[in-house]
């Protein structure tokens, strides 16, 4: 087919030939293109904000899969929290009461880690917030098992000492129930036996034949093995630490010496009646601190409670002791 075209022209009536030119036909063609362009870009603007590409696809599956994956470490965290929560409960008012420890307060178990600035690298990511939450989650998750440890630390440290003071405070008779004749006189005001005057007496006086075994009542280190305290006669004095003392007088003789250790239940002499005093027995004293205090509240290993209220009566019985 031609691609000669004429257009008609009204002035002369006739058909004209029609000349393009080569400016024309560039602008035309110029136009073409723009036009193209011009809504190809609008069919692309349109076609990447509805329609994903599968790159996108790939990329938000991804972030699904880390937003659940977030999610998921969050509940563990919760559900760990819960557990610790439990264990710091128990560690309060369980394991620190019992070993007479004070609690720990929850504004120390809970003490933060630093500022803000700490999370600061992570707000130029998408989901900022969910990440910058599950690092505080995790970092006083942290602590908070930080604190427990230092905690269980120092329950060990104490529940050692505590086995060893329950080793050392005095908890037995001085005298075996099988070799005790009676208690004489227990702790309190009572009759001096030799100066006939009412003078409190700092112990209590277990009655025995001369030569039965006296025995220690708690772990220690002997201080003295003596007879140079007036009235006591050959006399023993146990350093229990802690605080705690013991003294044994009026033996007919030794069985340690001073800086010895010795155990709960071991021999350390024998009755005997050396000293002031006016008949065979041991007196026994618990110090506690520099103070002398009453010894009957010192007898829980080796007695049942019958016995233990048959000592507390004899022991508060007024009359005369033997020493």
């Amino acid at each position: 087919m031609s691609n000669i075209k004429y257009i008609f022209n009204t002035k002369t009536l006739t058909y004209e030939k029609v000349h393009h030119r080569f400016r024309d036909k560039a602008l035309k063609v110029f136009s073409y293109v723009l036009t193209s362009l011009f809504f190809s870009f609008i069919v692309l603007v349109i076609g990447f904000s509805v329609i994903d590409s599968p790159k996108e696809k790939q990329l938000k599956r991804e972030i699904a899969k880390m937003q659940l994956e977030y999610d998921l470490l969050n509940n563990r965290m919760a559900q760990a929290n819960d557990v610790l929560a439990n264990i710091e409960q128990r560690d309060n008012n369980i394991y620190r009461a019992v070993l007479n420890a004070e609690p720990i307060p929850q504004s120390m178990r809970q003490a933060g880690f630093g500022g803000a600035d700490r999370y600061k690298e992570l707000q130029d990511y998408t989901n900022a917030d969910l990440m910058t939450k599950t690092a505080k989650s995790m970092d006083q998750l942290i602590r908070e098992i930080y604190v427990q440890s230092r905690s269980y630390d120092e329950v060990e440290k104490l529940a050692k000492n505590k086995a060893q003071m329950l080793a050392c405070i005095p908890a037995i008779q001085p005298i075996d129930n099988k070799h005790l004749q009676s208690i004489i006189s227990g702790f309190g005001y009572r009759i001096h036996p030799i100066y006939k005057t009412q003078e409190f007496h700092t112990g209590i006086d277990f009655a025995a034949k001369e030569g039965t075994p006296i025995y220690a009542t708690g772990d220690g280190v002997v201080e003295k093995a003596d007879n140079t305290e007036q009235g006591y006669g050959n006399h023993v004095v146990i350093n229990h630490g802690f605080g705690y003392e013991t003294l044994y007088g009026h033996m007919s003789r030794f069985a340690v010496t001073p800086g010895e250790h010795v155990k709960r239940g071991q021999v350390i002499g024998y009755v005997g009646c050396t000293g002031l005093c006016t008949g065979d027995h041991v007196h026994y004293e618990v110090i506690k601190n520099g103070v002398k205090i009453n010894p009957v509240d010192y007898f829980s290993n080796d007695l049942s409670p019958a016995d233990y209220e048959n000592i507390v009566k004899a022991s508060s019985q007024p009359g005369q002791s033997l020493d």
